[in-house]
């Protein structure tokens, strides 16, 4: 299925599953107690959307395989993660924060973090939806656009994983209780793990963007840029890290987002 009708019809699909995943997962965190399941959801939402592009999309089909294979290995992992992390856990700071700015209620709990994420989603994953419904993009700016958004996607995710993997052998050490991860990839960004992630998704719309008007779809990584940095990641994670001890001297001599080499402390102003 190609062009506007096939487009309509992709995205209305891929907003009803997306419903279902976060109504399911609405229901999880009730009845376990704490909503920071709907983390698992995130990653395991985008592979439901990129699958059905695939079987759905009738656009360049080399283009729907790719975007399929890199957005599923991406989504398992980082769900699979994400179980991880919160098991045995209570609720993240994160969402304790956000929903203390509400009335609790459960309209409030759905619209402040479910609708938003599944909203969230569908709007991240334009690029993918676009491009699998549009059958060009296999000329030589189409291919270097794949080979080139391929390679940022795959450094993207490695330099996630790696980054989380770091963090969970730390967190994993007794020796480390009490201390700031600083070294490895968190000697250079703060957040290498939402870093990786954006690249992700910049890799994923320079694939979809050899297909003309998936290029248009450029607000859909710098929304997901805008939530890992500003929304509801890094700067929601600095604030409940902020009153650990040594967390302000880490913040003086490491960089916020982009990696960079690590700052002497001798220059005391805050990397941006």
């Amino acid at each position: 299925m190609t062009g506007w009708l096939g487009f309509f019809v992709l995205s209305a699909v891929s907003l009803a599953v997306l419903a279902v995943i976060q109504a399911v997962t609405f229901a999880v965190g009730r009845r376990i107690g704490r909503y920071n399941v709907v983390d698992v959801a995130w990653g395991a939402g985008f592979v439901a959307v990129a699958l059905l592009a695939l079987v759905v999309g009738g656009g360049d089909p080399t283009r729907r395989w790719v975007l399929a294979a890199l957005v599923t290995v991406w989504g398992l992992r980082l769900s699979w993660h994400m179980v991880r992390k919160s098991a045995g856990r209570g609720e993240d700071p994160r969402y304790t924060e956000l929903l203390a700015r509400t009335d609790g209620s459960i309209g409030a709990v759905i619209r402040k973090v479910f609708a938003t994420q599944g909203i969230s989603q569908w709007f991240v994953s334009l690029p993918i939806q676009v491009s699998a419904v549009v059958a060009g993009g296999t000329g030589p700016l189409g291919r270097s656009l794949l080979i080139v958004g391929t390679v940022v996607c795959i450094f993207g995710f490695v330099f996630e994983s790696v980054g989380d993997a770091q963090l969970r052998r730390f967190k994993d050490d007794p020796g480390s209780r009490g201390q700031i991860m600083d070294g490895g990839l968190w000697a250079w960004t703060r957040h290498p793990n939402y870093f990786g992630d954006s690249c992700v998704w910049w890799g994923i719309w320079l694939i979809a963007a050899g297909a003309w008007p998936a290029a248009l779809t450029i607000a859909s990584p710098v929304a997901m840029t805008y939530f890992l940095v500003y929304a509801t990641g890094a700067r929601l994670l600095e604030r409940s890290m902020s009153s650990r001890p040594g967390y302000r001297e880490y913040q003086l001599r490491t960089s916020y987002f982009l990696p960079r080499p690590p700052r002497r402390l001798a220059d005391r102003r805050p990397q941006p």
